[in-house]
């Protein structure tokens, strides 16, 4: 049997022991317990975060519309500028709405329909004094007056011819007018010198059969169909230095 000195000092040493153990128990507890947190940490997933969405870039302001440029007066103005009377011809281009979208080309066909209307505007003047119902009693020519009026039947032919030749010249410039088309300008001149020629032919015959009868209405209209053949004929002339022909 063992003695009460051996079995304290048994006691004792086991009680060192467990004293002993329990530190390092509980350390590897813990470092257990730390080494899961740190592979928790380290192998678990990872929080990923969106990247910001981009903030819209601005819309960048439309640029300011250029203030249009009149072409088409200024092509008006550089044609009129090559002819003998450009006041004229910018006046009677300008009266024509097409002249705004037209070339060279269509403010010649322009031109020529302006003379065609002055041509068509004489023939009616023409044929009314010859039937008395014209103006002719108001013109400032006194002895046109009378004629005018049915007295002179003379001078009624003479006022029927002129009406037949301005007639001629508004044909001769439709004529011009399907040459210009046709690309002929060479054609296209013939035809407006030859209208420009009909109403002196009227101014003639008053001369040699009734000199001083000649109304003042039909002299206006044969200036103003002469000035405006020139101008056709000059920008028909323009035409065919810059533009080749069709026949060429």
């Amino acid at each position: 049997m063992a003695s009460p000195m051996a079995t304290t000092t048994n006691k004792f040493l086991v009680f060192l022991l467990l004293g002993a153990l329990l530190p390092l128990s509980t350390m590897a507890s813990r470092s257990t317990v730390h080494g899961a947190h740190h592979g928790h940490a380290g192998h678990g997933p990872k929080h990923q975060h969106s990247p910001p969405a981009p903030s819209p870039t601005p819309a960048s302001p439309a640029p300011a519309a250029a203030p249009p440029t009149n072409t088409a007066a200024a092509l008006v103005r550089a044609t009129c500028n090559s002819t003998t009377f450009p006041e004229l011809c910018v006046a009677a281009l300008g009266a024509d709405p097409s002249s705004a979208t037209a070339d060279v080309r269509g403010l010649s066909s322009i031109a020529v329909s302006a003379a065609a209307t002055n041509a068509s505007g004489g023939a009616a003047t023409a044929a009314a004094l010859a039937n008395g119902t014209g103006t002719g009693a108001a013109s400032s020519n006194a002895q046109a007056a009378p004629a005018a009026s049915g007295g002179d039947a003379a001078v009624q032919a003479l006022l029927r011819a002129c009406a037949a030749k301005y007639g001629s010249a508004r044909d001769a410039l439709s004529a011009a007018r399907e040459s210009i088309a046709a690309q002929d300008y060479d054609f296209a001149a013939v035809h407006v010198s030859a209208a420009a020629e009909y109403p002196q032919v009227c101014k003639t015959l008053f001369r040699r059969q009734r000199p001083g009868a000649y109304p003042a209405e039909l002299a206006a209209r044969e200036e103003a169909l002469r000035q405006l053949c020139s101008v056709a004929s000059d920008i028909i002339a323009l035409l065919a230095n810059t533009v080749p022909a069709a026949n060429n």
